[in-house]
């Protein structure tokens, strides 16, 4: 069994002239980051290995998600994630270590929001329902997979176990 976490960017700036690639995160952005990772931490969902998007805003969330976790925790920059269509994503899913058994991924929508609802259809029924709704900057789909290896993720086999946002940490 493996836990996927799909943490989206942080709220980012969007500062005149700047290429979207290129964007920091916004002063909320800085205040949310280092509270999710927080939570993380306290819930017990530290990661054991990171994939984070090559975009300055999603770099700067890892930066600051990090320091909050329990454990030290290391990443890999993975340009493929950046505005990256579902297969993309679950491309670079499936190229994770075996040995971790907890995965945090940090990215962007709308990918995110649609490969969370590709490998976890069923779940916790409130959750569910707020990611359907709107999944935000910071939002959090952990998700629950019935395998034993990344390389052999697939759609429908997850379950979404909860969904969190900032606003619900406030």
């Amino acid at each position: 069994m493996k836990r996927l976490l799909l943490l989206r960017h942080a709220k980012s700036a969007w500062p005149e002239g700047v290429e979207d690639h290129d964007r920091p995160l916004g002063d909320r952005g800085r205040r949310d980051a280092p509270r999710m990772g927080a939570h993380i931490a306290s819930e017990g969902l530290a990661p054991d290995f990171a994939l984070v998007s090559s975009a300055r805003r999603t770099q700067e969330t890892w930066a600051l998600v990090s320091p909050a976790l329990a454990k030290p925790c290391p990443s890999r920059t993975v340009a493929s994630i950046y505005e990256a269509e579902p297969a993309a994503i679950l491309a670079a899913i499936r190229q994770a270590p075996e040995e971790s058994e907890t995965l945090l991924v940090i990215g962007h929508n709308p990918g995110f929001e649609d490969v969370a609802a590709l490998l976890a259809p069923t779940g916790e029924a409130t959750a569910l329902a707020r990611m359907r709704t709107k999944y935000p900057t910071a939002g959090l789909a952990v998700i629950a997979l019935a395998t034993a290896r990344w390389n052999e993720v697939a759609p429908g086999e997850g379950q979404l176990e909860r969904f969190i946002t900032p606003r619900m940490l406030s």
